[in-house]
């Protein structure tokens, strides 16, 4: 198998396991899909007294290895909307798949690693994927991710569609 067949069949394994999670009865099966993909960063030396330096490393560690080509990012909304802009993505085949199969894509390994790392770097409260783009032709998708530094930033709402 070519590195690309290998990519393709992984790709095509993580959609079906979405999409059967995204059609799950009982919903719990959705709530747990931040953990995919955590693992990649956990033997990395990232280190950070803010979200800002645990973001630069975790994108230099993440981009240095061709999982993705470029990955930036800002923050929003009170300090709790991390939005990230991936291009060339490995998974971006995943998300067409599951777009075309008329599934929202819910799920990013990218964001899901991200987000770990601020919060067991940082002892953030919680994180979660919030909205995800894809566009599948030009290979780039943009992630809204929340970030919640604090129980009482948690309660806290801004206007998301202004970003």
């Amino acid at each position: 198998m070519s590195d690309n067949e290998i990519i393709t069949y992984f790709n095509d394994m993580l959609a079906r396991l979405e999409e059967l999670f995204y059609h799950e009865i009982s919903g719990t099966a959705v709530k747990k899909v931040d953990l995919i993909g955590i693992d990649f960063l956990h033997s990395k030396k990232i280190e950070g007294k803010t979200a800002e330096e645990v973001l630069e490393k975790c994108v230099r560690e993440i981009t240095s290895t061709g999982v993705v080509k470029n990955i930036s990012y800002s923050i929003h909304g009170h300090g709790i909307l991390l939005k990230l802009e991936i291009d060339g993505c490995i998974h971006i085949p995943k998300e067409a798949k599951l777009k075309e199969d008329g599934v929202k894509p819910f799920m990013c390994p990218i964001a899901n690693m991200i987000g770990d790392r601020i919060i067991e770097i940082l002892d953030y409260e919680a994180t979660y994927m919030a909205n995800m783009d894809i566009d599948e032709h030009r290979g780039k998708c943009i992630v809204k991710y929340a970030i919640f530094e604090n129980i009482d930033k948690i309660g806290q709402v801004s206007d998301w569609t202004e970003v």
